[in-house]
């Protein structure tokens, strides 16, 4: 008898379709040239499902997401986040006398070029003056009207200070009278009086004009005409105990001398160390009006006339 037929083999199942790469992992790609391009273009390939044998990602699934995205409608913007509130905050308004003089200085920052130099004085001869002064006469004369002093004799040797520069016209504007400005403290802020016509006045008129202004100031009586024309500013932060200062010009002015505070220092005098009143001074100019020549030569001009107020007698 014939054998009986071999049964035929059961037909192989088909293969389990491989599990996608974990998140994260390795992802099969063709190239390291296409994972590249995907990584340049920001395109995640954990997302994309690849056309190769196996599922392999190739060049052309990585270019047709990009296609994709480039069709895709914007995503709407993510909403700002609120702004964090700070209740225990205290907010304090920024005008009147306060704002203007805040929007005075950031011009002044923005505007002007500024540089500073400054010099330590001995200040022992110009005190002895002062006291001598003051023993012989029925009205006191103030430090700050020496300075004063100072200072318009100081500008007349250097009028290149006792200006402005007009941007429009790109033009430096010599003027020919000192208005002195002097920073004034009060209680709504800080304020600069103007002394019209400081070169013409002598230790009395200029101590007289210092007080009225500044009494002005405390009580809120200044006009805006003693508060604007100045055209060079005398700062004396040393009331406030402090040495140095590199202070903003006052816009839109191209100088400002600061005098700190005036304290007992050693100090090599006529060869010898002694103890003398020293005082730090400091002259933040315009560097567009001149350069540090002039500034240096005025600054020194002024501490010559604090260590031997007898050079200002001679050159006025």
């Amino acid at each position: 008898p014939a054998p009986a037929p071999t049964p035929a083999a059961p037909a192989p199942a088909p293969a389990a379709p491989e599990p996608p790469a974990p998140r994260g992992g390795p992802v099969p790609v063709i190239s390291p040239l296409v994972r590249k391009l995907a990584r340049d273009n920001g395109v995640d390939l954990h997302a994309l499902r690849g056309t190769g044998p196996d599922g392999l990602i190739l060049r052309a699934d990585v270019e047709a997401a990009l296609r994709v995205e480039a069709t895709a409608p914007p995503a709407a913007p993510a909403a700002a986040p609120a702004p964090t509130a700070h209740p225990e905050g205290t907010r304090v308004p920024l005008k009147g006398i306060r704002g203007a003089v805040a929007e005075k200085l950031s011009r002044s920052r923005r505007e002007i070029p500024d540089a500073t130099c400054w010099v330590d004085a001995d200040a022992t001869e110009l005190l002895r003056a002062r006291a001598a002064m003051n023993a012989i006469g029925a009205s006191k004369i103030s430090l700050v009207a020496l300075l004063a002093r100072i200072c318009a004799a100081a500008l007349a040797r250097f009028p290149e200070l006792n200006s402005y520069v007009d941007t429009e016209a790109r033009e430096i504007v010599r003027l020919p009278g000192v208005h002195l400005g002097f920073a004034a403290q009060t209680e709504r802020g800080l304020v600069v009086p103007v002394v019209r016509d400081a070169h013409t006045r002598d230790a009395e008129s200029l101590t007289a004009e210092f007080a009225r202004l500044t009494e002005a100031a405390r009580a809120g009586r200044l006009t805006p005409g003693e508060l604007t024309g100045g055209t060079f500013t005398l700062n004396n932060y040393g009331v406030f105990g402090v040495d140095g200062s590199t202070p903003i010009i006052n816009h839109p002015e191209a100088a400002m001398l600061g005098v700190g505070r005036i304290v007992p220092k050693p100090w090599v005098h006529e060869g010898e160390l002694a103890v003398r009143q020293v005082v730090q001074l400091s002259l933040t100019f315009d560097h567009r009006v001149c350069d540090g020549g002039t500034a240096g030569g005025f600054l020194r001009y002024v501490a010559d006339c604090v260590e031997q107020p007898a050079v200002l007698l001679r050159t006025v």
